[in-house]
Formats: structure tokens, sequence, C-alpha cells
């Protein structure tokens, strides 16, 4: 059976992304999201067995999530640098490195080009290398190893090469 929390997961997971449909089959069951205009429908199917059902309770609404848009435009702190606030695009756990034992991707200070790895974001299962998305230093990591991460939430910051 499915947790309450996994399936808002999705939800949201699935709200956030260019997905129309997502399909998740477990042995006990099969859950089967949809986008369907601009509200994501839940239809879950039980295994035929001899189950004895509760009574259906009225479908709870489907709260909306806030939106949260990456800013790619530069900002400035107080001492004029140019900074680049590297975000989770989806809901996750942020992990620095790519195993236990390894070193992390990027450590405060290390250079990056818009292609370097800076950390990844598990979902569902999935590891999701996250790039840095400019060239910089990075000037800070946010994010703690280990820490669940919403949408939208900064990982890491970068000063912008001049």
């Amino acid at each position: 059976m499915f947790k309450v929390e996994e399936i808002k997961s999705l939800i949201e997971a699935l709200d956030s992304s260019s997905l129309e449909e997502l399909e998740l089959e477990q042995e006990n069951g099969k859950l089967v999201l949809k986008k369907n205009n601009g509200q994501v429908a839940v239809p879950l199917e039980q295994p035929t067995a001899a189950v004895q059902k509760a009574p259906a309770a009225a479908p709870a609404p489907v709260a909306q999530p806030e939106e949260i848009v990456e800013s790619k435009e530069p900002e400035a702190d107080a001492d004029g640098r140019d900074l680049f606030t590297v975000t989770s695009p989806m809901v996750g756990t942020f992990y620095a490195a790519p195993s236990p034992d390894a070193d992390p991707y990027v450590r405060t200070g290390d250079s990056v080009e818009e292609d370097t790895v800076v950390c990844i974001v598990e979902a569902m299962k999935l590891m999701n290398p996250i790039v840095a998305d400019t060239k910089g230093k990075i000037v800070e990591i946010v994010a703690e190893n280990g820490e669940l991460v919403e949408y939208g939430q900064p990982l890491m910051v970068v000063e912008r090469n001049k």
C-alpha cells in the first residue's frame, strides 16, 4: 500500500514536471497520477484479493503548491558580487557526494562550469544530478547532506565570474 506522504511527494513531483501522467505499480497496488486542467487525479487500484473495503470518504481537495520561480537574473550582495543560487528542481533528498564514502562533488571555494555536477537530489529512488548552470566559484553550500529538500529550495550559492 502506498503511504500518504509518498503519494503527496509524487503529486508534487508530477505537478512540477512536464510529465502529464505517472504510473507506479508495486506488488500490493497500482497508482496512476494524471494532470487534468491544473489538477492531479489520484485513482488508486487495489489488488483483487478478498479485502473488506472501508466506506469511501469524500475526496480531499488537492492543494496547489506555491509557485516558486527560480531567478536566473543576477543577484548582487552588499559587496556587489554577482551571485547565482542553485535551487532544487524537485522534492527529494540532497546528497553532496555520489556515495557516503566518496568526496563531495564540490566544496566551498571550488570553481564550477555550467555543466559541472554540484550535487544530486534523490527522488523516488532515482539519483538526479544537479548542475551549476553558471560559471563561477561556490561561495556557500546551503543544504545539508541527507536533508529533505523542497522544489525551489536553495542548495548552494555561486559567485559568477566577471
